[in-house]
Parts: structure tokens; C-alpha cells; sequence
């Protein structure tokens, strides 16, 4: 139980890691003399990182990579809320 719990969280850090840097990316890339390479340094970078994550993590256990998906899914729904602009949030 202790092992989905920790990989739930992992999964949370590792959407943090990936959403936080696409909202980055997307900040910085309005205005960036080439947002193309930006955004698709920022892409390969963030894939990466999150892969070896989720390889890491789950080890030889589906279980956890079931739980480490989930963490990471409820990252993404965070992230949107949070960084949604102030207008839609009313």
C-alpha cells in the first residue's frame, strides 16, 4: 500500500514536471526570438524526464504504474485549474 502511495505522489511530480513546463514553454514562447526550437527542445526535454520516471517507478509493477498514471492524470487537472486565466476563473 505504502509502494501505490509513494508512486501516486512520484505520478504528482512527474505531471507537475510536465504541465508546470508546458506552461512555461508557452509563456516564454510568446515571446521568444525561435519559440519553434523552444518548444520543441521543451517537448523532448519534458518527455524524457517523465518516461525514465514512469520507468523508474513502476519497476517490474503494473500496480504502479497504474497508481503513477493516476497521480500524474490529477496533476494535469491541478495544473489547468491553477494556471487557467483569472477571467475564466469567476
Amino acid at each position: 500500500m505504502l509502494t501505490w502511495i509513494l508512486a501516486l505522489l512520484g505520478g504528482a511530480g512527474l505531471g507537475a514536471l510536465f504541465f508546470g513546463g508546458l506552461w512555461w514553454t508557452v509563456q516564454k514562447g510568446l515571446s521568444a526570438k525561435r519559440p519553434a526550437l523552444l518548444f520543441l527542445g521543451s517537448l523532448l526535454l519534458r518527455t524524457a524526464a517523465v518516461l525514465t520516471g514512469f520507468y523508474l517507478i513502476a519497476g517490474d509493477g503494473w500496480e504502479r504504474m497504474v497508481a503513477c498514471l493516476l497521480g500524474f492524470i490529477i496533476m494535469r487537472a491541478v495544473i489547468t485549474r491553477l494556471t487557467r486565466p483569472l477571467a475564466e476563473a469567476a
